[in-house]
């Protein structure tokens, strides 16, 4: 019998509590082997039975939303985040409902509880107008909150400004990139905004496999995560000083009895103003619920801190590197 965790659940917005590790759903976009649609419901329910309710996916992750749409009739009320990544142009009221509503008939549901809006090109203002027409949707119980996905701090400002009601911003937080904690956490703090975070594993970088390996080639990088996350490596300092700091995640790890992904998921787990974790869940192939679980009952002490923050201080500071949050898709 599985000894069930008391799982971490945090208030994202108004009567939405979320689980602290969510499914994300960029795994079934295609880049990371082919999805069974059968087999990855299937594999949801078990998520759903452990405790694992929450669910991050977008409008562009090949059958992502369908496949929340299944699941949704097989269980009810199912949590489901979604994204609009329209491509940058203009945003005209009716463009923007067709897309929620595809989103709205894909997931089978009449009301998306978080809708978290991505934009790619700061120098077209369209994104504003699509805040605009995004609020009014809201408005008609179409949307119960809205969010943003790696918009930048200076970005965030404006639409505050503004006046739009935004309660998160989906960024990549890792021990490797910690961009977030420059400007961005200080303002979200005064604004009460709350992060989601992504790449907290580095697609699978931070667990035993890798430690003390040889640098992947090219050809071992077999899914787009991997290749992604080993360009973050080489920026922040390259696989030597990756391998000094999986030595020393190790070592926490051996000391709490947990894994290494573990220990980088609970160190960002503790940093102000996240609400929660997004792991990569690849449907109906691998899994890593069980291990999962053990996040919620780690408690790192400030040696282990301490001992993270001695390997990162060598390296480059990626702020200073690749700009605030989400500058690296622009």
């Amino acid at each position: 019998m599985v000894q069930l965790v008391i799982m971490e659940k945090i208030i994202l917005g108004k009567d939405l509590e979320i689980c602290r590790i969510l499914n994300g759903m960029w795994q079934v976009a295609g880049s990371h082997g082919q999805i069974d649609s059968k087999l990855a419901v299937e594999d949801m329910k078990k998520y759903h039975e452990l405790g694992f309710t929450t669910w991050d996916l977008a409008d562009i992750y090949g059958p992502a939303e369908s496949l929340i749409g299944d699941f949704n009739k097989k269980i009810e009320n199912v949590q489901a985040f979604t994204k609009f990544v329209p491509n940058p142009g203009p945003m005209s009221n009716s463009i923007v409902t067709h897309y929620i509503e595809e989103s709205l008939k894909k997931m089978n549901i009449d009301c998306i509880d978080l809708l978290q809006f991505h934009w790619w090109d700061y120098q077209n203002s369209s994104y504003i107008d699509a805040l605009q027409h995004l609020s009014k949707l809201q408005n008609e119980g179409k949307i119960k909150h809205l969010g943003l996905t790696n918009f930048d701090t200076e970005r965030i400002k404006i639409i505050i400004e503004k006046g739009f009601k935004i309660i998160s911003n989906q960024v990549q937080y890792s021990i490797l990139d910690q961009r977030p904690e420059k400007i961005m956490v200080p303002f979200f703090i005064k604004h009460g905004i709350q992060i989601l975070t992504y790449g907290t594993l580095l697609g699978g970088f931070f667990s035993e496999k890798y430690l003390n390996t040889d640098e992947p080639t090219r050809g071992d990088l077999t899914t787009a995560s991997l290749q992604k996350y080993k360009n973050m490596i080489d920026t922040w300092g390259g696989w030597q000083l990756f391998q000094e700091l999986l030595l020393v995640l190790n070592d926490i790890a051996k000391k709490h009895n947990c894994s290494i992904a573990n220990v980088a998921t609970r160190f960002i787990l503790d940093k102000p103003q996240v609400a929660g974790v997004i792991i990569g869940a690849r449907l109906g192939i691998t899994n890593h619920r069980e291990d999962n679980d053990r996040v919620f009952e780690l408690k790192l002490d400030q040696k282990d801190i301490s001992s993270i923050s001695a390997i990162t201080s060598k390296s480059n500071d990626l702020f200073d590197v690749i700009g605030d949050c989400g500058s690296e898709y622009r």
